[in-house]
């Protein structure tokens, strides 16, 4: 062994010294493997069973981990877990499965100059990463380096990295691709509300009066929310707005089929009718917001006319919502990808905002402007991943927030940015300007799940260093890397995720990561260590060290968590909503935001937001006669597939051949048949796809799932002015038979 791992074997990070009990002990978090560092040691685990939160969706169910000898044999539902009260979706059923695949990235590989990619110890693959990521630095200033995060890593390790990258290493550009999914909500919330802030708690669906879904097909994005609504006794009125007859949609009892990105119009078209008859909550827009009185001047001219022309909707379906809203005691709203992933959406978002706000249904049991999230730790990205935001809520840009980070972490002030990074997009713009050189991408698939998927990857092609850390080695991305770090999985590792209403659950390891592979958080201790900033990071031992600190960091904001004890306390709580100080004495499991009707902007108001509405930026034409919308498939797909693929029951649930829905009347014109293959066209790329003829599209309409390979070679690279959010719903298309 050489010199500098004898030394790793006996200093931070590698082995480290913990006070538990009262005593202290020594855990080795790396074992010498010949010229190398080998794999995790064995740790005494539970036995019988242990519940630990779910690693797919933003839902963050309850999963009942079996043991037998301290092996990890079966999986189910936790009955007692607050959140799917027993049940859960197919994904979470075979979340163990997909473990196993047989292409876990179990080494680090490294491509040599043959343009092959070999194994390498991690030694060599430290030494790689840190001397080229400098000299990358050394050339091209400090700032030719950037990382890309993801929403699906504990918030431990995601607070890890971005404290890592911008305090340790110098960078200044990070995101996470929590920008592909949340930017939307958090602008809006954080807009309107002045804090990103979503108000709701999962009862909220069994206790509203009318649910109303905007782009959000929670029946096959988040099942387990839907058997939450199926839960409601209250006889509700359930309002669908959605261009397709989604499965979510089969359910309503309203289902407004809009012309496709017409919902800002349809919003402000319902405020202008509460507002005429009087259906509003005057006592709770004086008291709680502001600028009421100009929002209600904006909307005079969306008249019920023009609003129908706009939406295809006919006027006595406008009139039937606004009374809807008006004649029942509690409105929820609920939105997700439809709305964020536009042109125009945080104003979308924004004018569902408005409605909850001008009926002062929000605060209340069964009422909110409540945002879905997409991924299982979203939430902990929006708030700790330190990429958008400072650390713990936090802004970069504030001098009093920077001194307050830099006092708990014990760091120079001056290490911390006083600038925001770039957005996602724009670090990719930069790296076709050539003003970034390296990049660092840890646990997403940017070359899959980029808008416009061929230039995203003539875009990683020019890196002249691109490293990607990830489960598996066969992923889009992984396959173009110089180098791959192999990284363990969920049930492999240790922390907390944060779901969709603010709930955060404990991850525990139950198994060990295969091969060499590490948990993130111990890549990143190696990567401290061999950067040379370790000694910045000795107080970050292990991840329940890190939330104590991210405990310290959040004091005071409205997203306090200085109250939770331990990972214990969550485990006897079922997970606990923040925020929850440590002045709180609240030990409810449910619990919702502004039920005193104040708000977290200076004055304690939320402010009403509006603008005209734009139209979008492709429109169909006669060489690109459709418009495509894009979405989730079915309950068993997530995301690029990278996991669920793996799984031979998942595969069973979906269909493996990517497919296209059509109107049956613009498939006659084409002469398309059912299940006959096409090509379908955008001015960036092509695909092929099975047709599947169906009213649920209406005409001049096409939807092709997500989850696909060749999806996003179609979209066009649009984002929202505010959020930096890509349009993935819609881009003009033509459909030709193959």
């Amino acid at each position: 062994m050489n010199s500098l791992l004898k030394r790793l074997s006996e200093l931070s990070p590698v082995s480290l010294i913990h006070q538990r009990d009262g005593k202290l002990t020594r855990e080795l978090l790396l074992e010498p493997a010949g010229n190398g560092l080998g794999q995790v040691p064995s740790r005494q685990l539970p036995d019988a069973t242990t519940t630990m939160v779910c690693g797919y969706c933003s839902t963050g169910c309850g999963l009942k981990i079996h043991l037998r000898d301290h092996e990890v044999v079966n999986l189910s539902p936790e009955t007692n877990y607050p959140v799917n009260l027993g049940m859960a979706c197919p994904k979470g059923w075979e979340a163990l499965t997909v473990l196993d695949a047989p292409d876990r990235a179990t080494t680090p590989l490294l491509r040599n100059a043959d343009g092959q990619l070999v194994p390498v110890d991690w030694n060599r693959a430290m030494n790689e990463f840190v001397s080229r990521m400098k000299a990358i630095q050394q050339t091209h200033g400090p700032q030719s380096i950037a990382f890309l995060s993801t929403g699906q890593i504990p918030t431990e390790e995601m607070a890890f990295l971005g404290a890592l990258a911008k305090f340790g290493m110098g960078m200044l550009h990070g995101d996470g691709n929590t920008r592909q999914c949340m930017a939307t909500a958090v602008v809006a919330y954080k807009q309107a509300f002045g804090f990103d802030a979503p108000p709701y708690t999962y009862a909220d669906f069994e206790e509203s009066d009318v649910l109303v879904f905007t782009g959000a097909n929670p029946c096959l994005a988040h099942p387990i929310m839907w058997e939450r609504v199926m839960r409601n006794r209250r006889s509700p009125e359930i309002i669908v707005i959605d261009p397709r007859m989604t499965e979510t949609a089969m359910y309503a009892t309203q289902h407004l089929a809009i012309a496709p990105k017409s919902d800002q119009t349809l919003f402000y078209g319902i405020a202008r009718i509460l507002i005429e008859q009087g259906w509003i909550n005057h006592t709770f827009i004086e008291q709680s917001t502001e600028d009421f009185e100009k929002f209600a001047k904006f909307v005079e001219p969306f008249e019920i006319s023009r609003v129908a022309a706009e939406t295809h909707l006919r006027p006595e379906q406008l009139r039937r919502f606004a009374e809807s809203i008006h004649e029942r005691d509690r409105t929820s709203f609920w939105w997700t990808m439809g709305v964020n992933q536009s042109h125009q959406g945080v104003r979308t978002a924004q004018a569902i905002i408005n409605l909850a706000l001008m009926t002062g249904n929000i605060g209340r049991p069964g009422t909110g402007a409540n945002s879905i999230t997409g991924q299982c730790n979203a939430m902990g990205s929006r708030l700790f991943s330190n990429t958008t935001g400072l650390l713990g809520g936090h802004e970069f840009t504030n001098p009093s927030h920077r001194e307050k980070v830099a006092k708990v972490l014990g760091i120079d002030p001056v290490r911390i940015p006083s600038e925001n990074s770039w957005a996602y997009n724009e670090i990719m713009e930069g790296i076709l300007r050539g003003k970034i050189k390296g990049l660092w991408v840890i646990c997403t698939n940017p070359a899959h799940s980029w808008i416009n998927q061929n230039q995203a990857r003539d875009i990683l092609d020019r890196l002249d260093f691109l490293v990607v850390q990830d489960m598996y080695h066969t992923t889009e991305t992984a396959q173009r890397a110089h180098l791959i770090l192999p990284a363990a999985g969920w049930g492999e590792k240790e922390g907390t995720f944060i779901n969709s209403e603010r709930r955060i659950g404990v991850l525990k390891k139950v198994r060990k990561a295969p091969g060499q592979a590490l948990a993130d958080f111990q890549i990143f201790q190696l990567i401290a260590h061999y950067w040379g900033c370790g000694e910045m990071f000795q107080r970050w031992s292990d991840p329940a060290t890190v939330f104590e600190i991210l405990k310290e960091l959040s004091q005071g904001r409205p997203c306090d968590i200085s109250g939770i004890t331990d990972y214990s306390f969550l485990e006897e709580h079922g997970g606990v909503q923040w925020p929850f100080a440590a002045d709180q004495g609240d030990d409810r499991q449910e619990r919702r935001l502004f039920e005193d009707g104040r708000f977290f902007h200076a004055n304690g108001k939320a402010k009403f937001l509006a603008e005209e509405p734009r139209p979008v930026t492709e429109r169909p034409s006669a060489q690109f006669p459709f418009q495509l919308l894009t979405g989730r498939g079915s309950a068993s797909q997530w995301h690029t597939q990278t996991r669920t693929s793996k799984s031979a029951v998942l595969r069973k649930l979906y269909p493996e051949q990517p497919f296209i829905e059509i109107n049956p009347a613009d498939a006659r014109a084409l002469g398309i048949t059912p299940n006959a293959w096409v090509r379908v066209e955008s001015q960036r790329g092509e695909m092929r796809a099975m047709a599947f003829l169906t009213p649920a599209v209406a005409p001049g309409v096409v939807f092709i799932p997500m989850h696909y390979e060749g999806t996003n070679r179609l979209t066009d690279p649009v984002f929202d002015p505010y959020s930096k959010q890509p349009s993935y719903k819609s881009c003009a298309v033509r459909v030709i038979p193959a």
